[in-house]
């Protein structure tokens, strides 16, 4: 018996984030590991008249991802490939579902970060086409995930309880989920209004003592286009302005590899100093992957309070409701961000004790919460 969520969970994707129409072109990334949901967004695109590519692989073998088996048994010619599917989907298609699907998140461990600092770069076109063509309005690309047991481990969940979890999220369990997500979109508006124009801000509290600037930029409204779930606010911060420090206080995971206490020291917009309690090496090895690994190209606050513990999943983790959190490397053009980078990795800093915003020296956030004169 099918799960009903499921086709919620599909109709979500298709209507609401990629917002698929006839003759859309659609790019379906997954592992085999998806098959329930990668069998109904089928079924959906076809009805709207779209025409789905499926690229289907086996779990660890997917050549666009810094996947097991790729990083494992390629060669330096091979690790320098692009792939031509995805490149000529990523430059021509008119949208693009990725659904993470792991059978093992710790797959990569052991892999020599050489090797995946050499792929990062090797695909880096395909990403930059994902982040302009994208902040063009000319390709629709939304990332998701389907729940596996390797994914409620890391959560320290039963299947079940994750599947939960992540159906939940997405609130595919509702009669309406897409009501809900436009409905998320005029709360979170309001806090944008309040910051446009704005330039300096200020985040103080006992793992931030951090100044930036966002004069100039655009901050955007998350509800579901890009990521699903979602519930945030982001911006590309001015790249020369971040000044101060910081020390994440969840694991930050990126390449299948933990890095726990990362503490980063920014002096005009470039981390000149990085440690972390456990894989140092692999954080500073990503911080040498190119001159914009080293800057912040997202600054971003977390709103889905539906989200309400650490999974070991950045596209849930980033979104907890009364956190904040940066990404190195590539920043989105469509914020005004200028930073490009092989890398674009999301770390997160909780700010629900004693810990406050400020923008230009107005309190803007305490505590996790909005308290602005809205």
């Amino acid at each position: 018996m099918s799960d009903t969520r499921v086709q919620k969970f599909a109709k979500v994707l298709v209507e609401h984030s990629a917002r698929i129409v006839p003759g859309d072109r659609v790019l379906i990334e997954a592992t085999t590991a998806a098959e329930p949901l990668v069998r109904e967004l089928f079924i959906q695109i076809m009805e709207k008249g779209g025409h789905p590519h499926p690229m289907v692989a086996l779990p660890g073998m997917m050549p666009f991802s810094q996947d097991e088996f790729y990083l494992t048994y390629a060669n330096d010619a091979q690790l320098d490939f692009v792939p031509t599917f995805y490149k000529l989907a990523y430059n021509e298609f008119e949208s693009r579902i990725r659904i993470h699907s792991s059978t093992n998140t710790r797959g990569t461990t052991n892999i020599d970060p050489v090797k995946s600092q050499r792929r990062g770069k090797a695909i880096s076109g395909i990403t930059e086409a994902q982040m302009r063509r994208g902040g063009e309005g000319k390709f629709k690309w939304v990332t998701t995930l389907y729940p596996t047991d390797a994914y409620a481990q890391d959560a320290g969940m039963s299947l079940k309880d994750y599947e939960d979890f992540v159906f939940g999220a997405v609130h595919a369990h509702e009669d309406d989920p897409i009501a809900y997500w436009n409905s998320t979109a005029a709360g979170q508006q309001k806090a944008i209004d309040f910051l446009a124009g704005k330039d300096v801000v200020t985040l103080r509290g006992p793992n931030v003592d951090l100044t930036l600037s966002i004069k100039g930029r655009i901050f955007k409204n998350s509800t579901g286009m890009y990521n699903m779930p979602d519930g945030e606010i982001f911006t590309g911060p001015v790249e020369d302005s971040l000044n101060g420090w910081v020390k994440y206080t969840y694991p930050a995971i990126y390449g299948g590899v933990a890095v726990e206490g990362a503490e980063l020291t920014f002096n005009r917009g470039r981390v000149q100093r990085a440690t972390a309690e456990k894989n140092e090496a692999y954080l500073i090895k990503m911080l040498e992957s190119d001159e914009g690994s080293r800057r912040v190209g997202e600054f971003a606050i977390g709103t889905n309070f539906d989200i309400n513990k650490f999974t070991g999943n950045i596209l849930f983790d980033e979104k907890i409701g009364g956190t904040f959190h940066m990404a190195l490397g590539a920043g989105y053009p469509e914020t005004g961000s200028k930073n490009k980078s092989a890398i674009h990795w999301d770390m997160i800093c909780d700010l629900r004790t004693d810990s406050e915003i400020t923008v230009d020296g107005e309190l803007f956030y305490k505590n996790g919460e909005f308290v602005f004169d809205k």
